[in-house]
């Protein structure tokens, strides 16, 4: 018998299997659907990249040189010009923003290129994303779920170094209001504590945070309404993937802290997380257009509303799902057995357990089905209620 000691580093992380595998078995129930699957468990967008983004990528394709990690001059001011018009940040400076491979990636890496480790607590909402945690894993950091910073001890407050915002967020689809994040802030500044918001629903407000029909837009973090006027401490990210419907191109951005954006360019600098050049056109093209992005909107409106009053009358209740691409329900009924109910219709939804503790009892039912879908989906809810 071999004595040889455990080597930790020929098995790499030791991490919880993926969550989505066990799903297995109620996609094959739905797939013997007759009429096929309806998948309405991951927010992948279905409907074609809009035909000026995709002309610009190809415009961009002949690229022989590396790419600028930073950003090009012109995709920046595009960045920037998009927050003072969108997003309500006036006078964001060109070198306090980048674009990143998504926005999944800054999620996962932002707590070791910040250069937390032992001892150090990462906050994230208590439902909330995988991702946060796993950022956390990858620096040695701890993770804890939390809605308020009131909501910890003296002990481990005085160890959060980074708190998670994701407002509107996912899979809630809850919206943090000004005065909610503006507190915030103010807390984490004063124990030093960095507020990274990831905020790539912000476009997707409904109701009350739908400006198209009547509403405010959702705020972003760097609000001057919310940041006090100064990005200390402050970072924003953002994703094109479900605005413009490039989740295959892998286009974001993040913001803020003039700082740490300097040391995050840096970093990925020495690390060579770079967007190509062609998506970085393709992102600038975009960011400057907002009437795709309507358009896009107002087919997951009317998805939306058709969804939300068939599962209402199939017997879930919606909570939040103020804003976002999901809808959050619960019948009241272990999560497992909701799903089990929904497969053999052949239709699939996501688990709320996937997003924490607090997750127990929901679903998120995503908007992001054809049209065709979203109708058979109704259909067969329609005729089970």
């Amino acid at each position: 018998m071999s004595t040889a000691p455990h080597n930790p580093v020929r098995h790499g992380l030791q991490l919880p299997d993926y969550p989505w595998d066990s799903m297995a078995p109620y996609m094959a129930t739905a797939a013997k659907h007759p009429d096929g699957m309806v998948n309405l468990s991951i927010g992948t967008p279905v409907d074609p990249t809009p035909a000026l983004i995709q002309d610009a990528l190809k415009a961009a394709s002949d690229a022989p040189g590396y790419p600028t990690t930073h950003g090009t001059p012109a995709l920046r001011q595009a960045i920037v010009d998009w927050f003072a018009r969108r997003r309500n940040v006036p006078g964001l400076d060109a070198n306090d923003v980048m674009p990143t491979v998504g926005s999944k990636e800054m999620v996962a890496w932002l707590p070791l290129l910040l250069g937390l480790g032992a001892g150090d607590v990462v906050v994230r909402p208590t439902v909330a994303y995988p991702t946060y945690d796993m950022g956390a894993v990858f620096a040695g950091a701890t993770s804890v779920a939390a809605d308020s910073l009131d909501d910890l001890d003296a002990g481990t407050r005085a160890r959060v170094r980074l708190i998670w915002v994701n407002s509107p967020g996912n899979p809630n689809g809850m919206v943090r209001p000004i005065a909610e994040l503006a507190e915030l802030v103010a807390q984490a500044r004063g124990i030093g504590a960095v507020v990274a918001s990831d905020e790539c629903y912000g476009e997707l407000g409904w109701g009350r945070w739908d400006p198209e029909n009547g509403g405010e837009a959702v705020p972003s973090v760097l609000d001057p309404r919310v940041s006090g006027g100064s990005n200390d401490g402050l970072l924003a990210l953002y994703s094109l993937s479900k605005q413009s419907n490039v989740a295959g191109y892998r286009a974001a951005f993040v913001a803020g802290d003039s700082g740490i954006m300097a040391n995050l360019v840096s970093s990925r600098k020495h690390a060579g997380m770079i967007v190509p050049f062609p998506v970085q056109e393709a992102m600038r093209v975009a960011l400057g257009d907002d009437a795709h992005v309507s358009a896009q909107k107002a087919l997951y409106r009317s998805r939306r509303e058709q969804l939300a009053g068939a599962l209402e009358a199939f017997g879930l209740s919606i909570h939040h799902s103020e804003a976002g691409l999901y809808l959050w329900c619960t019948a009241g009924e272990d999560t497992w057995t909701t799903i089990g109910r929904l497969a053999a219709l052949g239709i699939v939804v996501g688990s709320g357990t996937f997003y924490g503790e607090a997750g127990h009892g929901f679903i998120r039912v995503s908007l992001t089905g054809t049209d065709e879908r979203i109708a058979a989906a109704v259909a067969r809810l329609g005729a089970n209620s």
